[in-house]
């Protein structure tokens, strides 16, 4: 099962306007699913502190309500939802 083969509206690696954030990193979020939310991929041994803080700047900057955080370093996958802060 794909998102494309499940005609799934995908964008990757999606640049998000970076005006909007106060910071000089880049926005360029892994995923962004139907529109609507963020999906953001990571591969490390923990979810740290600034994976919270950078999932919460792609939503602020793209103005989306909904992020998923997945670690594939994980013995099983958990999503971490995460929600725009206002």
């Amino acid at each position: 099962m794909a998102l494309t083969e499940d005609k799934i509206v995908f964008e990757r690696e999606k640049n998000l306007p970076i005006e909007k954030v106060k910071l000089s990193a880049t926005n360029k979020a892994d995923f962004i699913i139907d529109s609507k939310i963020v999906l953001e991929i990571k591969s490390k041994p923990i979810i740290e502190r600034q994976d919270y803080e950078q999932i919460q700047r792609y939503l602020q900057a793209g103005n989306f309500k909904l992020g998923l955080l997945v670690n594939f370093r994980n013995r099983y996958l958990k999503p971490i939802r995460v929600i725009k802060k206002d």
